[in-house]
């Protein structure tokens, strides 16, 4: 059975290969050659990758995914679309489920949003409801340096809370929109932001947001 996370690869892979490698992305200072670049590297150099958390690690991470990007851009699609090595810990379904979901469907949308003439893309009820479930667990991780109390709902009802404090902001949306948000991309994402009109303000220009 297919997962999320493996149509989501799919879809990333084919995207940035109809966009090409110089194409712009939601991720600043990135064109659609380093955002590939970074996807390999994440899932096949372990002894790099550490560097996207850890920042002790990150100036051997900038090295290793510039020695990436400088790789063919058809090698670097055809090794997102095809997945990590055997020994990768991302092989497996569970893990590649539990990582890669949310990881890929970020950048499908940072390739997708980056063009003009993008539109909504529905997401099917099974997936948004996954993607709710991870935002419950990451949302106060996503959230931890936010400025203002923040809450995030969907149109629902059900909401979690990103970041205990006041004045509160209340961010409305669909999941995946959500998610958007939360991962720092305000200026791309579907949502509706209430509450007082200095918060929202401070709230949407957040460079602090998503980790």
């Amino acid at each position: 059975m297919s997962t999320h996370a493996k149509r989501e690869r799919l879809l990333l892979a084919d995207l940035l290969e109809s966009a090409g490698p110089e194409a712009p992305t939601l991720c600043e200072g990135w064109r659609t050659r380093d955002l590939a670049a970074h996807v390999v590297v994440r899932e096949r150099r372990a002894d790099a990758a550490g560097g996207i958390l850890f920042k002790p690690l990150a100036d051997r991470l900038e090295r290793v995914q510039a020695e990436f990007a400088a790789k063919p851009y058809e090698e670097l699609i055809q090794l997102i679309r095809t997945g990590p090595p055997k020994f990768s810990p991302f092989s497996l379904k569970q893990v590649d489920e539990a990582s890669n979901a949310v990881e890929f469907y970020v950048h499908a949308e940072d390739v997708r949003r980056a063009q003009p003439d993008w539109t909504p893309r529905p997401l099917d009820p099974v997936f948004s409801d996954s993607l709710w479930s991870r935002l419950e667990r990451t949302a106060r991780l996503l959230g931890r340096k936010l400025p203002v109390g923040v809450v995030l709902r969907r149109p629902d009802g059900q909401t979690v809370v990103a970041h205990r404090g006041t004045p509160v902001v209340t961010v409305t949306g669909e999941p995946g929109e959500l998610l958007m948000f939360a991962f720092g991309r305000q200026d791309a994402a579907s949502v509706d932001l209430a509450g007082d009109q200095e918060a929202v303000e401070k709230l949407h220009g957040a460079k602090q947001i998503g980790i």
